[in-house]
C-alpha cells in the first residue's frame, strides 16, 4: 500500500507538470478505517471504509511572482488524475502573484526513519475484539453507579494511514501510520438535573491505549464529581486545570505562536521572542520526531523534514512555529509545520513536573479544579482569556464542593503563562497538543 501511495502520488505530480505547473507537489492518502458506537447493550452503529484521495498543490507564472491553488480528488483514474491536474493548473491562472508563494528549498530524498507510528496490532485486531470493547465500555459506565442510568455513546476506532509524497523539487518519500482510540461518554441522574461527562484514550497502537474498563470508570467518575454543583461566589483564586482541559489551554498558546496569526498581527506573542513572559516552569516544546507521538510524521505537509523545536525554555519565548510562505514572508525558516495548507502543531506539549495531581490540590489552600470548558472566549491579539467552566472548588487541599455556572478570566501575557507556579506529572501524547494538569496562582472567577 506504501508503494501504492508514493506512484498515485508521483502520477499526479507528472500531469500537473505537464499540464503547465512551473512547481507542483502532490500528495495520496490511502486510509482504512473502522469505527463502532456502543448505546447500552446493542451495537448501533458501525462503519468500515478505505478511502483514497490525491491533492495537488501547484505554481505557475515567474518566480518571485508566482500564483498558486489546490485541489482535491478521489478519483484515481488515469483520466480523473489528468482532469484534476489540468484543473487546478487552470484555477492557478485566475489567482493573484504572490512574492512568497512557491516550494521549499529542494530536500531530495526524505527518510521515514523508525518514528514507531506503524503498529501492527492494529492491522491485525480482529473487529469483534473492537466491538466487545464498545459493549465492555457501555457496560462499566453503567454499573459504576445506579445514578449513571444513560449514555450519548460509547465509541472504539481506528485507523491504517499510508501517504505518499512527491514535489517537483525531487522530494519524495512514503509512511505508513496508525491510531487506536475509545471513549466512555455516561449520562448521569442528579436529581431534577442530567449530568455528562466523558473521558478518551488515543494511541499510536491498541497496546497503547488504557483498557476499557478504566476509560468506562474515569467517565464515570468525573460525572459523580459533579453531582450537586453550583455557582460560587465570585472572587480570585488559584486555578488548577485537569489535565484534558489544560491541553485546550495549550491550544490557545499554540495559535498564538503560529506563525499564521504573527504575521497579521493577530497574536499577543508576536513581538516578544527573546523576551521572558512566562514562569520558570513553562518549557513548550513542538517535537515532530517523537517515537510513538499522535502528531509524529518523518516530515510535514510540504515534504519538509520534521524537527524539535523548543518554543518557551524556562518562560522564555524562543520562536514561533512557520511553515514555508510564513518563513519566507516573516524572513525566518520554517520549522517544519505545514498541515493542511497551513500551520498545525507536531507534538506541542507542555514539558511535565513532578507532582500528581493529588499533590497539586493537596499543595491549594483554596482553589478551583476545572474538569471541563464550555465556549471559546480568547482574544488572540491581546491575549485575553475568558471561559464558561465546571469544576470541583479545593478547601484546605481537599475537594470538597462540585461548581457549575463560573466562568474563569485572566490574561495570557500578565496572568496565565507568569502565573504557573505548579506542574503535574500527568502528561500523556495522545493527543497533537498534550498537557500534563498545572495551576496558575490567581484567576478572576465569576459567579454569584
Amino acid at each position: 500500500m506504501s508503494d501504492a501511495a508514493l506512484d498515485i502520488a508521483e502520477r499526479g505530480l507528472r500531469s500537473a507538470l505537464a499540464a503547465g505547473a512551473r512547481e507542483a507537489e502532490a500528495t495520496c492518502t490511502i486510509a482504512r478505517r473502522f469505527s463502532v458506537r456502543a448505546r447500552d447493550t446493542e451495537i448501533d452503529k458501525l462503519e468500515q471504509s478505505t478511502g483514497r484521495g490525491l491533492s495537488l498543490r501547484v505554481f505557475v507564472g515567474e518566480p518571485g511572482k508566482l500564483r498558486r491553488a489546490t485541489l482535491s480528488t478521489t478519483d484515481l483514474s488515469g483520466d480523473g488524475i489528468e482532469i484534476i491536474a489540468k484543473r487546478v493548473v487552470d484555477a492557478a491562472h485566475h489567482v493573484g502573484q504572490d512574492p512568497f508563494a512557491g516550494l521549499p528549498e529542494a530536500r531530495g530524498s526524505l527518510d521515514a526513519g523508525d518514528l514507531e507510528i506503524d503498529a501492527r496490532d492494529v492491522e491485525s485486531r480482529p473487529n469483534d475484539e473492537k466491538i466487545a470493547d464498545a459493549l465492555t465500555l457501555e457496560s462499566e459506565a453503567r454499573a459504576f453507579d445506579a445514578r449513571i442510568d444513560n449514555s450519548n455513546g460509547s465509541y472504539v476506532s481506528d485507523a491504517q494511514v499510508t501517504l505518499g509524497f512527491a514535489n517537483s523539487s525531487g522530494s519524495r518519500a512514503s509512511y505508513r501510520s496508525t491510531s487506536a482510540s475509545m471513549m466512555a461518554n455516561p449520562v448521569g441522574r442528579d436529581g431534577e438535573a442530567k449530568r455528562t461527562a466523558y473521558y478518551s484514550t488515543a494511541a499510536r497502537s491498541w497496546s497503547g491505549c488504557e483498557r476499557p474498563v478504566k476509560v468506562a470508570r474515569r467517565a464515570s467518575s468525573r460525572i459523580l464529581a459533579m453531582f450537586g454543583a453550583r455557582p460560587i461566589a465570585s472572587q480570585k483564586l488559584p486555578v488548577i486545570f485537569e489535565r484534558d482541559v489544560a491541553s485546550a489551554v495549550l491550544g490557545d498558546i499554540f495559535a498564538a505562536v503560529s506563525a499564521a496569526n504573527v504575521a497579521i498581527d493577530n497574536s499577543y506573542l508576536a513581538d516578544k521572542v527573546g523576551e521572558k513572559v512566562g514562569s520558570n516552569l513553562v518549557t513548550i516544546v513542538d517535537d515532530g520526531r517523537l517515537a510513538r507521538g499522535m502528531g509524529t510524521s518523518p516530515f510535514d505537509g510540504e515534504g519538509v523534514p520534521t524537527r524539535r523545536t523548543v518554543v518557551f525554555q524556562n518562560g522564555v519565548l524562543k520562536t514561533h512555529l512557520f511553515d514555508t510562505y510564513y518563513a519566507r514572508k516573516l524572513g525566518a525558516q520554517t520549522t517544519g509545520n505545514a498541515a493542511g495548507g497551513g500551520i498545525g502543531p507536531n507534538n506541542f506539549y507542555l514539558e511535565a513536573g513532578e507532582l500528581s495531581l493529588e499533590d497539586l490540590i493537596g499543595q491549594t489552600k483554596r482553589g478551583l479544579l476545572v474538569l471541563s470548558i464550555i465556549g471559546f472566549a480568547t482574544e488572540c491579539a491581546t491575549g485575553t482569556y475568558s471561559r464558561g467552566v465546571s469544576g470541583v472548588l479545593i478547601e484546605n487541599g481537599e475537594l470538597c464542593q462540585a461548581v457549575d455556572g463560573v466562568t474563569i478570566a485572566s490574561n495570557f501575557l500578565t496572568g496565565i503563562l507568569p502565573g504557573i507556579d505548579a506542574l503535574a506529572s500527568d502528561l500523556r501524547f495522545d493527543s497533537a497538543i498534550a498537557a500534563p494538569s498545572f495551576r496558575v496562582a490567581e484567576m478572576t472567577v465569576s459567579g454569584e
